[in-house]
């Protein structure tokens, strides 16, 4: 089966200016997720999907840069317009979207997802992040009766996406119009795997995780 990671990139970024661009760990944010995604050998090949070619200075030389129309740079322009752009250019029996906002998830966590759904036992696999506490929505409880309150270890987590990376079957996109299948393998993050880098307050805790890391090394 041939497997194809894509990182959509824009230049412009609304809510943190040049946030594609802010340096950590030496490096600019979006040469670290590129830079895990070509050292999982099960990936057949690895793109950056972006209206500007300037970008290809800022991620590893044998990453493949596929230029995209600058329309899909708008501000309302949903990410399955940009995913369903990609797709129609290259083929492939499975993909890997992923997004330069997570700079620290490991080969190791991308690899396992894949080894899920080319084996059969899933159809698409997403980062998530286990939330086993106490949760509302609509101005309801979600994962509990407030007429019997339950110890938070004994609770059904609930799962936030972290938009890390999604795997999924052509024919799941395709098809289905979706990322995310009907038989989905969770990878769970933690710690640094789990930043999303949206806001400034993001990037400064993504900052002292890196600070850390080198630090214990």
């Amino acid at each position: 089966m041939k497997v194809v990671a894509f990182v959509p990139i824009k230049l412009n970024s609304q809510r943190l200016a040049n946030k594609n661009l802010l340096p950590l760990k030496g490096h600019p944010l979006c040469w670290h997720i590129c830079n895990t995604l070509r050292q999982v050998n099960l990936i057949d090949e690895v793109y950056v999907y972006c209206s500007n070619a300037d970008i290809k200075q800022y991620i590893p030389a044998d990453v493949s840069f596929l230029k995209r129309d600058s329309w899909l740079d708008g501000d309302t322009v949903k990410g399955f317009d940009i995913y369903k752009s990609f797709i129609s250019e290259v083929d492939a029996d499975v993909y890997i979207l992923a997004h330069t906002t997570s700079p620290f998830i490991k080969k190791e966590t991308i690899n396992d997802s894949l080894q899920h759904i080319l084996n059969g036992e899933n159809d698409s696999a997403f980062s998530a992040k286990r939330i086993q506490t106490f949760a509302w929505y609509d101005n309801k409880p979600i994962n509990y009766d407030p007429n019997d309150v339950p110890r938070t270890q004994d609770m059904e987590p609930v799962w936030e996406e972290t938009s890390g990376f999604y795997i999924f079957k052509k024919e799941i996109f395709t098809e289905h119009h979706r990322r995310i299948g009907f038989m989905p393998y969770i990878a769970e993050v933690k710690g640094a795997e789990a930043v999303d880098i949206d806001e400034k307050e993001d990037y400064e805790i993504a900052c002292l995780y890196a600070d850390k890391e080198e630090s214990d090394e």
